[in-house]
């Protein structure tokens, strides 16, 4: 779905009450747009933890204008479903971004006891390593 208006107004068909009761669980799931314009957006929060997230800040049900408790979590999967027409996990998005060098490099290496100006040596010397 292109918007999240338009998953709110599924919600309300499915649950009841109207789509603004739906909208801030459906903006938060599609927030990461801002960042990245495309479908890849979707790894922050399109995914079973990103489902279990969602009812950790919005709560385990919400009641709608109807009056009737719907559960968050329910929401969310169909927001998911909705996108993707399914629930990948974590480890499915994850496992197909491409490693990158600076994603290991740091300079700070808790396993050894080095000052910083000799973590900055190492660094500039090229001597840190990928682990």
């Amino acid at each position: 779905m292109a918007h999240p208006y338009h998953h709110a107004v599924r919600s309300a068909r499915l649950f009841g009450g109207t789509p603004e009761d739906y909208l801030a669980i459906h903006d938060w799931f599609d927030e990461s747009k801002a960042h990245l314009a495309d479908v890849r957006h979707r790894a922050l929060r399109h995914h079973s933890e990103g489902i279990f997230l969602c009812e950790a800040i919005f709560g385990a049900t919400l009641t709608n204008s109807a009056g009737k408790q719907v559960p968050v979590r329910t929401v969310g999967e169909q927001h998911v479903k909705d996108d993707l027409g399914w629930i990948p996990s974590v480890k499915d998005w994850l496992q197909h971004i491409e490693l990158q060098p600076w994603m290991g490099r740091t300079p700070f290496r808790p396993q050894m006891e080095t000052s910083a100006s000799a973590a900055s040596a190492e660094h500039e010397a090229g001597d840190i390593r990928m682990t």
